[in-house]
């Protein structure tokens, strides 16, 4: 027996740092979580093993005793995997959405649509347009209004002039002047500064930055002031702004894209922390650190705009928080009452496309403030 024992020593402490090196690899080289399999897997394995050194199993009949590692080996798998499935359905700052239902002209388009005709419709050249995802709705129902009927892919850019490249990157085409106007939130320093002097900013319609947590979360309401402690790294408890005594995972979005450019104006002059981190490889720059998205963690807290979170995607179990104990929706967005009401704009560099300008007083008319309204955002003058 005890040479068994001194065997199941000797081998736990051998495999113990093989282990280890092989779970700080499968780190570096796992885009997810793969890490947490090959971990489950190692100490299956040294259980296993051990077992079977001190002869655990021996007087158990031989069904059983070939069933039991695999036991050892399933079960912890299948639950941490079902936990990553539950997990992965419910991101939702990074959620794709199926823009294809959203086209123009598709069939069943979920676009709105005018009561009759447009008495405004575009001609060759038709202008270039790009946006952010959340807006790609507004500005497909301007396309199917004004544009002559055909096929304008999303994603493709060679064969649409109505695609989207999310905020950043349609700014940057905007930029380099590829695109003749987007439809985005207004944008942050680094763009601006990317932009020419012929930038014009067209507010079109009103929308609500919004944050969410888990709907199991006690807190209902929280101020500006304690959102900009809790996204500037001061309150780090829900028990300070009225929740349980968990720690608050506060999660950001990249640099440039539209939600962050609404966090940092929320913040004003208060500094934000650094955000959760995720550790992934790309090519050969070796292990990088990136913002993390959003997960529907009991303790966790993510924003967005009000459009895209219940709308566009599916909700999973989270509910939109009260800002200043005003609930962030059509009626108090178009009064303002709600205090992170925003606009959004028709943005322009300099394009020598003609018919932008007569576009632009077209989508600020009765017609194109209607298709802002039924597609679920307010007017600019309502």
């Amino acid at each position: 027996m005890w040479l068994r024992i001194i065997g199941a020593i000797a081998f736990t402490a051998t495999f113990g740092v093989i282990g280890y090196f092989i779970i700080a690899i499968s780190m570096i080289l796992s885009t997810k979580n793969g890490y947490v399999y090959v971990g489950i897997l190692v100490v299956a394995t040294l259980i296993v093993v051990n077992v079977m050194i001190l002869g655990v199993l021996k007087n158990l009949s031989r069904k059983l005793a070939n069933l039991i590692p695999i036991l050892i080996y399933a079960i912890p798998l299948v639950i941490y995997g079902g936990y990553e499935t539950y997990m992965n359905s419910i991101e939702i700052e990074n959620a794709e959405v199926d823009l294809t239902q959203y086209e123009p002209f598709e069939e069943n388009t979920k676009v709105a649509r005018l009561d009759g005709n447009s008495s405004f419709q575009l001609k060759e050249p038709l202008p270039a347009l790009d946006g952010a995802t959340a807006l790609y709705p507004v500005y497909s129902a301007f396309t199917r209004a004004l544009y002559p009927e055909g096929y304008y892919p999303h994603d493709n850019p060679l064969e649409s002039k109505v695609i989207v490249s999310k905020t950043n990157d349609a700014y940057d085409k905007l930029a380099s002047q590829d695109v003749d106007m987007i439809f985005a939130a207004g944008p942050s320093s680094a763009q601006k500064r990317k932009l020419g002097d012929e930038r014009e900013l067209t507010p079109i319609g009103k929308e609500g930055f919004v944050f969410f947590v888990h709907t199991s979360n006690p807190v209902d309401t929280l101020t500006i002031e304690e959102l900009q402690g809790i996204y500037s790294g001061e309150i780090t408890n829900w028990k300070k702004v009225g929740g349980k005594d968990q720690e608050i995972i506060a999660f950001q979005r990249p640099e440039g894209s539209g939600s962050q450019t609404g966090l940092q104006n929320m913040m004003g002059n208060v500094p934000i922390m650094e955000p959760p981190s995720d550790q992934r490889v790309t090519g050969m720059g070796g292990v990088i650190k990136k913002a993390s998205n959003y997960r529907n963690h009991r303790n966790a807290i993510g924003f967005s705009y009000r459009y895209f979170a219940t709308k566009m995607v599916k909700q999973h179990g989270i509910k939109l928080l009260k800002v200043n104990d005003v609930t962030p929706d059509v009626d108090s967005i178009q009064s303002e009452s709600y205090p992170l009401t925003g606009e959004f704009y028709a943005i322009t560099n300099g394009t020598e496309n003609p018919q932008i300008a007569a576009f632009k007083e077209w989508i600020l008319s009765e017609e194109g403030q209607t298709l802002i309204e039924k597609t679920g955002y307010v007017p600019i003058g309502r």
